[in-house]
């Protein structure tokens, strides 16, 4: 765990329960990267969330994302539909589904563009909140890329991959026939 994600944990309400040790990693992988404004929530999102999870934790300048393009709002969508703690945590479900769609717009894997530890660190997260998305990944594709079908296979789409994926250094792995 990076300095900044510790930090926000000496800050924490609960610095053990599971979303605030998630959210810690996730924002403090930004803070870290000097990248905060990728992370995908505007500054009104990541007030409210820092608020809730870390009261006292401060920022200095905020920037916006652009607007969401159409693969992170039904990416969104979907995340938001399959997420067992929406009911109980509908602003944290909101939150983490928007950085897992920022994330999804960056060319590396999934687990390095949320700042994570690698796929296993992804896989938990997932199966934490969208355990019936997790299931259905029965190849067990690259989650970025078993993400992207998801949009397409709710869109009546044929498969396609996440906006980022192309700038990956594994892109002809995964997609071997568009090279």
């Amino acid at each position: 765990m990076n300095p900044a994600a510790r930090a926000l944990l000496g800050r924490a309400i609960d610095p053990y329960a599971p979303d605030t040790v998630l959210f810690a990693r996730l924002v403090g992988a930004r803070i870290e990267g000097g990248d905060l404004p990728v992370l995908g929530l505007d500054a009104g999102e990541l007030a409210k969330l820092i608020g809730r999870h870390f009261p006292g934790a401060t920022f200095g300048h905020f920037l916006h994302l652009a607007p969401r393009t159409a693969f992170t709002r039904d990416l969104h969508a979907l995340l938001m539909w399959h997420d067992r703690t929406a009911t109980r945590h509908r602003d944290d479900a909101r939150c983490l589904a928007a950085i897992i769609c920022a994330a999804s717009l960056r060319p590396d894997h999934l687990w390095r563009d949320l700042g994570l530890s690698g796929r296993e660190d992804v896989t938990d997260m997932l199966d934490r909140h969208y355990p019936a998305l997790v299931a259905r990944n029965v190849a067990n594709l690259r989650w970025k890329k078993f993400l992207a079908q998801e949009v397409a296979h709710a869109r009546g789409e044929a498969p396609t991959c996440a906006p980022g994926c192309p700038g990956c250094e594994d892109y002809a792995f995964c997609y071997p026939d568009n090279r």
